[in-house]
């Protein structure tokens, strides 16, 4: 234990250390990347570009963006959020995190997030995050004089309510949920070309608001599932991201702005066995503004294989248009704070690759007691099976009763129950029988 403790310490410091000082510079293979994008030439998609808010279609980063944002059906820490908003009620712990993605040309994503469960209704769940996009909004005159300078900005703010129906010890339930949201695009003022002054206003006319909202449901089960833990080895998840609108043309005449990024998404993730989980998704963006237009779906695929109870390996491959996407990423878990650190090429998106990299630091604070309330109800059920065992069929059914006390739905209680009590009466009428002869 003490040597996994400093190796972890060790390896957390050397990230830090580097990662400030890193210059990550695309690689001249400029040959190889214009055949690749020869090849996905037929994926080009005519319409792409022609919503607002593209923030929203940037992930948080770290995790999310090391599996090749293949998270619809994963969803299994905080980024849910951004993917998902069923998978909070699935969610073992409270989290809070904080998230840092270098998009491309000098642009940015912070967020931050938090998420919990209720203590009195533990398949209830709310969460939210804020976050801002930004990237350098610089001005040049004729003369390539610096006229102006700002920043361009899509702020967004985001509460999350969802639910785990009928969650119990064999059906693990079918979580739904609700994640509202608001944006804000500002736009910095620009300059008049004629006499060089800035315009008052100018870019609050160019700013707009968007109001809108994710809707999404998960399904976890268990199917060929070669290890044993109470966890289900299946996940299915449905979403759909950004139903709304949004509006400019503030201090003159308002009006609705372009469609939002609006889409459709199904994943899934499989654990076949313990260290390796694979997921993929589909996604379909939908025109609400214009509801014949059609847009070209993308898929994502990613893998994560855990080495040890602290550190695993990520790795995803993503398709949209005619960009390929290959990521890989390192997640460390030490003290309940788990870092990821992520690197994606991105292959077809300019002359020369394009490297980005993306952070994410999550506190874990605990489950709010439900582990030693399971482990309380384990008790029960261990000390109930002595008892049937013993043919003691009445204690034992009142120790199975005090464990529903503590979760209603776990099914072993109930069932053992019903067996003692089956018990019980067919031991009364093979009494009455004899009594009878």
């Amino acid at each position: 234990m003490k040597k996994k403790g400093i190796f972890s310490r060790a390896l957390m410091f050397m990230i830090f250390l580097i990662l400030p000082g890193m210059q990550l510079k695309a690689l001249s293979l400029t040959d190889t990347t214009s055949t690749i994008g020869d090849l996905f030439t037929s994926f080009l998609d005519p319409n792409e570009g022609t919503t607002s808010f593209r923030s929203l279609l940037i992930p948080f980063g770290g995790r999310t963006e090391s599996l090749g944002n293949a998270y619809t059906g994963l969803c299994d820490d905080i980024s849910y959020l951004r993917f998902n908003p069923a998978a909070g009620a699935i969610q073992k712990e409270t989290q809070i995190s904080l998230f840092h993605n270098a998009w491309i040309a000098d642009s940015k994503l912070e967020t931050l997030a938090f998420t919990t469960r209720f203590k009195n209704i533990p398949h209830l769940s709310t969460g939210g995050y804020i976050s801002c996009f930004y990237m350098p909004f610089t001005e040049y005159n004729f003369f390539g004089e610096r006229v102006a300078g700002s920043y361009y900005t899509e702020s967004l703010a985001a509460f999350n309510l969802s639910y785990n129906f009928l969650a119990g010890y064999d059906f693990k339930g079918l979580a739904a949920g609700i994640t509202l949201k608001a944006g804000w695009r500002g736009m910095p003022d620009y300059t008049d070309n004629n006499t060089g002054a800035i315009i008052s206003g100018s870019g609050l006319a160019q700013s707009a608001l968007a109001v809108m909202a994710d809707l999404g449901i998960m399904l976890q089960f268990n199917f060929l599932k070669f290890y044993s833990s109470r966890d289900p080895n299946v996940r299915i998840g449905l979403s759909v991201q950004n139903l709304g609108l949004s509006f400019t043309g503030f201090g003159n005449d308002i009006k609705t702005d372009d469609p939002l990024p609006t889409t459709i998404g199904a994943g899934i993730s499989v654990k076949f066995i313990k260290p390796i989980t694979v997921s993929a998704d589909f996604i379909q963006p939908i025109n609400l503004v214009t509801p014949g237009t059609y847009i070209f779906p993308y898929f994502n695929t990613g893998v994560s294989i855990q080495f040890t109870s602290f550190l695993s390996l990520l790795a995803g491959f993503s398709l949209k248009g005619a960009n390929p996407r290959i990521s890989t990423g390192l997640e460390c878990e030490i003290k309940k704070i788990r870092i990821n650190f992520n690197y994606t090429l991105d292959l077809t998106t300019s002359v020369a690759p394009l490297n980005r990299i993306s952070l994410s630091a999550k506190i874990q604070l605990g489950d709010k007691g439900r582990s030693i309330i399971d482990a309380q109800v384990n008790e029960y059920y261990k000390t109930g099976l002595k008892y049937y065992a013993d043919a003691k069929w009445e204690d034992a059914i009142i120790i199975w009763q005090e464990a529903l006390k503590l979760n209603k739905r776990f099914d072993p209680a109930i069932q053992g129950i019903q067996s003692a009590q089956y018990q019980i009466d067919m031991f009364r009428k093979i009494q009455e029988s004899l009594m009878l002869d």
